[in-house]
């Protein structure tokens, strides 16, 4: 059984990691003249917006219980690319911005690791840390260039408009691609090593390692 506080630990980290994720594709998108987040509430930090029934509680408690493995996802932010200033070229800020969200708040938990060591908070340094993984993991597995995750968004903005839409018919099979990925060891043998390299180097750049 998870108590409390092991259940706050891990939930505090994940909820800002998916909503400050989710919120960054439409405040990019707003800014380039898209506003279909902003018109259904979806600009928002608050996590119960965002929350997707299957991908963000069902999938992952079956999965952790199951196999001690986590994987979910959170309620895309609508986003109508036809809407954008320059629909090929904004798309990539747009779905960048989720990613560069997530790298930033590792930084942000790590400012935190400090606070938790000065003040000795074991609750504290604990949820920093995780905020830490959760976040870099987060990124790493959305950079894979696989529509719809980040990284095929980023993909098919730089293709050529003729590749483009060829690698975009990808999307409606993406997420069971990205499964049968998974269950192979893509996060085992890719994203867990990136994502452990990119920990220790910021790890011993601000010396805590």
């Amino acid at each position: 059984m998870i108590d409390i506080q092991t259940l706050l630990i891990y939930a505090i980290p994940v909820l800002f990691a998916i909503t400050v994720h989710e919120t960054a594709h439409g405040w990019i998108a707003s800014l380039l003249g898209d506003h279909s987040a902003r018109m259904m509430g979806r600009l928002t930090l608050n996590p119960i917006k965002h929350i997707d029934p299957i991908g963000t509680i069902a999938v992952p408690a079956f999965l952790y219980f199951t196999s001690g493995f986590i994987f979910g996802w959170a309620k895309p932010v609508p986003v109508n690319f036809n809407a954008l200033r320059s629909p090929k070229k904004d798309m990539l800020w747009v779905a960048i911005a989720g990613p560069v969200s997530n790298f930033l708040m590792a930084a942000g938990w790590l400012a935190i690791i400090f606070v938790a060591i000065n003040t000795g908070s074991q609750f504290l340094a604990d949820m920093a840390q995780v905020g830490v993984q959760i976040n870099l993991l987060l990124a790493v597995l959305n950079l894979l260039p696989l529509p719809p995750l980040d990284g095929g968004r980023v993909v098919s903005a730089l293709l050529p408009p003729k590749l483009s839409y060829q690698y975009d018919q990808l999307e409606p099979y993406g997420l069971f691609i990205l499964l049968g990925l998974l269950f192979l060891g893509v996060f085992q043998s890719v994203v867990l090593p990136i994502t452990k390299l990119i920990q220790h180097w910021a790890y011993s750049l601000v010396g805590l390692i």
